[in-house]
């Protein structure tokens, strides 16, 4: 269901999908684990609320996270999702981590089953035969699919700093790629991938959407690679910029700024402020592609000036521009911390890089002890079930039914 539909205020709701490789506990290289470990998770009692999914390939596993409308309980629920599935890799034999890329790759996966997952990688072919890449999804309640195609315009100058902010992705079959997110390069692979196209409404997105698949480049409609979209089943907007983040921490900083950006628009386009087509497709591809290489370490593209400019004033400016709406809902001050974090620390491309100084395993479990410090234990036997804590699940705003994922083209 969307926002209002469980009568909270448009913009309100928000729930998270993150995606997640498994990775040998020996050898740091991607396994196939995600069918056993995802029976195990069904075997938890629902701490976490979270829904946990296959994805395309058979290396990697996704939650979906409850319905919040607060981010500390998102926060919270984000961890003991993350520490559910870390539990039970490591019975598995596995370790969690989340990176948009496998710092180091094993075999080729095999495609999990079912007949979506076999007819992409029938269209994609080689594409998508070692494509473990994974990002972090963000969903936020809208009232309808015209006001969701509106927001997206609102949205697309930002997107290439959420990007930026999240970059986690430096390494591709162990070597380093000199990019901050080789995922997104990855994804540049796909048919009409990057920032989305601006729309005047949502019957133009749909015809747009239907033509991709009339054209044979979709497997149907409800696929596309935009970095942001309108749901093709539910009133929600969903953000697709950013990598698989590290930590529970920087997902929850993709949710408040997302919802922030969100809910600014919607603000705007009550008071009839209209979206800027900037920017344009050129300079928009160069600013995704400037978030790629450099993360927060260089210099990123304005998409509406045109010009190079340091990508930490792009995220300076994308927080003034939300600070209205997170003084709003109570979390500026909490955003404002996060974000700076980030600026002062890096992005998970730093961090893996810096741990990468004690050999490609080291990143390996690195990002397994960042991505859950403390995972419970798996055995239902030790610990009790709070059925009041799930609360609603991400599918009641769209996640579970929203199509495919640009990562996996679920």
């Amino acid at each position: 269901m969307g926002s209002t539909a469980i009568g909270q205020e448009p913009g309100l709701t928000v729930g998270v999908e993150e995606e997640f490789l498994l990775a040998d506990a020996a050898t740091g290289e991607t396994t196939a684990r995600a069918g056993a470990v995802l029976a195990r998770t069904r075997n938890l009692p629902p701490r976490s609320g979270a829904q946990f999914h296959a994805e395309l390939l058979g290396t990697q596993v996704e939650a979906a996270s409850a319905v919040c409308t607060d981010l500390a309980t998102l926060e919270h629920r984000l961890a003991e999702a993350r520490g559910e599935l870390a539990a039970s890799a490591r019975h598995e034999g596995a370790l969690l981590i989340s990176s948009g890329t496998p710092p180091l790759p094993g075999p080729v996966p095999p495609t999990s089953e079912g007949e979506r997952f076999a007819r992409i990688r029938d269209l994609y072919a080689g594409v998508v035969r070692d494509y473990e890449v994974s990002g972090c999804h963000v969903h936020v309640g809208v009232p309808d699919r015209d006001t969701a195609v509106a927001v997206v315009n609102h949205l697309r100058p930002w997107l290439p700093t959420l990007l930026a902010v999240s970059a986690n992705s430096p390494y591709d079959r162990g070597s380093d790629t000199g990019y901050a997110s080789w995922r997104m390069v990855q994804q540049a692979r796909f048919p009409g991938a990057g920032l989305p196209p601006w729309f005047p409404s949502a019957a133009a997105h749909d015809r747009e959407t239907a033509r991709l698949a009339e054209c044979g480049v979709v497997v149907d409609p409800a696929m596309s690679f935009w970095l942001a979209r309108p749901s093709p089943h539910l009133p929600t907007v969903e953000v697709r910029a950013a990598d698989a983040v590290p930590t529970a921490d920087e997902a929850v900083l993709q949710a408040a700024l997302t919802r922030g950006l969100v809910r600014t628009a919607l603000a705007d386009l009550a008071a009839g402020r209209p979206a800027s087509r900037a920017p344009d497709d050129q300079v928009g591809a160069a600013a995704v592609w400037a978030a790629a290489r450099y993360g927060l370490a260089g210099e990123g593209v304005h998409p509406v000036e045109e010009r190079r400019v340091p990508v930490a004033r792009l995220a300076a400016a994308l927080l003034d521009h939300v600070a209205p709406a997170l003084e709003e809902t109570g979390d500026l001050g909490r955003t404002r911390e996060l974000l700076g974090r980030v600026l002062r620390a890096g992005t998970g491309a730093d961090h893996q890089r810096r741990a990468a100084a004690g050999g490609m395993r080291a990143v390996v479990e690195a990002l397994a002890q960042r991505t859950s410090p403390n995972p419970p234990s798996p055995d239902p036997s030790t610990a009790n079930g709070d059925a009041a804590h799930g609360g609603g699940r991400m599918d009641g705003i769209g996640a579970g039914t929203a199509g495919p994922s640009p990562e996996t083209a679920r």
